[in-house]
């Protein structure tokens, strides 16, 4: 039962999330889009009244005539907009989901056995849990840093773009060495999805909300926090693809157990970036076709890098010649897959905390081992299975499976 309040809570969590990340980035792509999209005003009196921007759009059976003004309105409604609470609850269920599913079993989902680095591969279960809490702090702390150190004035965002550009390939190096495959690229998406409701927190909502309390005070607003906010706005834009495409990354191990998996990171924050780039420019009105094309072309490289054919091919090349044709039988890995997965991938509704296997995998007999052949022979050679290593499978197990032939 307690497994099973927990897959439950789980499912509505994410449920939660994703309805939540859904309205937040969608509302978030639709004020990029206005911001960019607006065009001088031709009437007159909208240019007396301070309006900055206009833009007519059709939608619903009807018409809709956007208008931003660049100074304060003659009026200033009582019953404004506010864009936050999504960010927040987009970030809280997430968090939550974070904990449940990764700080719960930091042995199985954190701790990164073959790390390069001695210390991160011994961590404890607390050690892991605190490491992870550390990393997202200070992924916020060192982009916030760069923000108000390179650009403090939105003077030199060229330069700050670059710069967070390189904080986030060491995020994803860092993670990556810190952590086990599937949770470093959750982390690394969860650092720059911390920075995006810092950001909405810190300084778009509450810069807003001094302006507005300027205005209906009959004073002139500070223009920094317009640019504040404009730039923090910008830079969670730019955030939204390659954080999306991090989160769902968990269902694909291709990425997340390739010994470089750092690098194919770094490809896909980039491709979403420059991805994105082209839809901003695209809505002022420019079309540049050169920025989907580079976006498609590190896609492709990340696919090259992650082809499984190499590791199953160096894992398979570790047994010799003799050593494989004594042990490339189905009945050896038939007991081997009993000795280490079957306790998690079968169905048993009668044993205590009895839950659904992962994935929906079971592996009871052997029509459903051969049925998941391939995908055996990946998670194990790339040593992503079993979680943790906690079954203890030894290097020559994992040859012999890899290098088993029908």
């Amino acid at each position: 039962m307690h497994a099973y309040i927990l897959d439950f809570l789980n499912f509505m969590l994410r449920w939660l999330h994703v309805i939540a990340a859904i309205a937040w980035i969608g509302e978030s792509i639709y004020f990029v889009m206005l911001d960019n999209g607006l065009k001088t005003p031709k009437g007159e009196d909208c240019r007396k009244k301070g309006v900055f921007g206009e833009m007519w759009a059709v939608h619903g059976g009807g018409f809709y005539h956007n208008q931003k003004y660049a100074t304060s309105p003659a009026a200033l409604p009582d019953d404004l907009h506010w864009s936050f609470w999504k960010a927040y609850t987009t970030w809280l269920s997430g968090f939550a989901l974070f904990v449940i599913l990764y700080m719960f079993n930091p042995s199985f989902y954190l701790i990164n056995p073959n790390s390069s680095w001695e210390w991160a591969a011994n961590m404890s279960d607390w050690q892991a849990n605190g490491l992870a809490l550390l990393f997202l702090l200070s992924g916020w702390v060192v982009y916030n840093e760069l923000c108000k150190r390179i650009s403090p004035n939105m003077e030199r965002d060229g330069i700050l773009s670059i710069a967070v550009a390189v904080l986030m390939v060491a995020v994803a190096y860092l993670s990556s060495q810190l952590f086990a495959g599937r949770a470093a690229f959750l982390l690394t998406g969860a650092v720059m999805a911390t920075a995006m409701s810092a950001n909405v927190f810190f300084w778009i909502i509450p810069g807003q909300r001094r302006m507005v309390n300027a205005m209906k005070a009959g004073d002139a607003p500070d223009p920094l926090d317009g640019k504040r906010g404009k730039q923090r706005s910008v830079h969670n834009t730019y955030f939204t693809l390659p954080v999306v495409l991090l989160m769902v990354s968990n269902h694909y191990a291709f990425a997340y157990t390739h010994p470089q998996s750092w690098i194919i990171m770094s490809l896909f924050i980039l491709a979403g970036a420059v991805i994105r780039q082209f839809f901003v420019l695209m809505h002022a009105g420019k079309t540049r076709p050169a920025y989907p094309a580079v976006g498609v072309a590190l896609i492709f490289l990340a696919f090259w890098m992650a082809a499984p054919a190499d590791r199953m091919a160096t894992a398979s090349s570790s047994v010799s010649s003799g050593a494989a044709q004594a042990s490339q039988t189905t009945e050896k890995v038939y007991a081997l897959i009993d000795k280490h997965c079957v306790a998690c991938h079968s169905w048993d509704p009668t044993s205590p905390g009895f839950s659904a296997p992962p994935a929906g995998i079971m592996l009871d007999n052997l029509e459903q081992i051969l049925r998941y052949k391939d995908k055996i022979q990946e998670v194990v050679s790339s040593r992503y299975m079993p979680l943790g290593n906690t079954t203890n499978v030894t290097e020559e197990e994992r040859d012999i499976i890899a290098a088993w032939k029908d």
